[in-house]
């Protein structure tokens, strides 16, 4: 039986260097997925990806269990995201597009990748295409809003905390974002049941 997020920070804490890989090991795609949508290529994912981990460790003996890891984790992602899209003035995606079409450094990210299911890496690598063109249409404060209620499934109220805004912000910035990304009505729908 797997540890829990709770056991193995507890781990980490008492200098268990295995404890510190498995829980990163664990969010490590999700955080790098997070990152790639949210700044259009792979290197400021990989950026992002060692932002958080690195804030991760400086600071898991504050984590003090009030929220679930994985929203304390998704807390101190969003930070580094907008830290880093203000450094490096990314307001925009849309020249993520290399000149055949594809997003620069996806596939040979992946490929770097141990291939543990080269079905579910080719559909992430599809579904994170689609995600950045459609990500490409909407502000930063809305693509994390976004990016953590349909990526990383949490509730608007787990949203509101972690952005400290209010619940119906969190849904207005939702819903004004999925009505700049044009989705059709069945795409619309297809993503909320997700």
């Amino acid at each position: 039986m797997s540890k829990s997020d709770e056991q193995l920070v507890a781990g980490a804490l008492a200098g268990s260097a295995r404890a510190w890989r498995q829980l990163v090991e664990r969010h490590e795609s999700r955080i790098y997925n997070l990152g790639y949508r949210l700044m259009g290529n792979s290197e400021d994912a990989m950026d992002l990806t060692q932002e958080v981990f690195l804030g991760v460790f400086r600071s898991l003996q504050r984590f003090r269990g009030e929220a679930n890891f994985r929203t304390w984790l998704f807390r101190i992602a969003h930070n580094k995201a907008v830290d880093l899209n203000r450094k490096k003035k990314l307001l925009s995606l849309t020249g993520g597009l290399d000149e055949n079409g594809g997003y620069d450094g996806l596939e040979s990210s992946l490929r770097a990748r141990p291939a543990t299911e080269p079905d579910h890496d080719l559909a992430a690598l599809q579904s994170n295409r689609q995600a950045l063109e459609l990500l490409s249409r909407v502000p930063l404060e809305q693509r994390l809003v976004v990016e953590l209620k349909i990526y990383q499934s949490l509730t608007f109220e787990e949203i509101a905390q972690m952005q400290e805004i209010s619940v119906n912000t969190a849904k207005t910035r939702f819903y004004a974002a999925l009505k700049k990304m044009r989705f059709a009505p069945e795409e619309e729908h297809a993503l909320l049941e997700n």
